[in-house]
């Protein structure tokens, strides 16, 4: 999780979907330390991918321990058993473009 690289002045309310050296990314988790504002940190991902872990200081000095957002995410669903409250029959809300829409289904047919 070394070198990625900081862009000033990014609000991250404001760059979904991402861009990533002239690609596009689904999503993004942003950043900012209050010391280097408004230079950010960028971590990209795709729908298909594992969200990034990414490292956050709470203090100036702190040593930084990696955030796994997925493993959070994941843990939070598990526990409060979010899949008995989701119809997953209905299509998701934004609708996936058509080869998210084939992962999706694969991903559902293997669990």
């Amino acid at each position: 999780m070394t070198g990625k690289p900081k862009f000033p002045g990014m609000n991250p309310y404001l760059e979904h979907p991402a861009i990533q050296g002239g690609r596009r990314s689904d999503y993004q988790i942003m950043v900012s330390r209050s010391p280097e504002r408004p230079i950010a940190e960028r971590y990209p991902f795709n729908l298909q991918d594992s969200i990034p872990g990414f490292f956050l200081s709470l203090q100036a000095g702190d040593v930084e321990p990696v955030i796994d957002i997925g493993q959070i995410l994941h843990q939070a669903c598990k526990e409060a058993a979010i899949d008995l409250a989701i119809d997953y029959t209905q299509p998701p809300t934004p609708l996936l473009s058509e080869v998210q829409a084939d992962w999706l289904k694969t991903l559902a047919k293997s669990s």
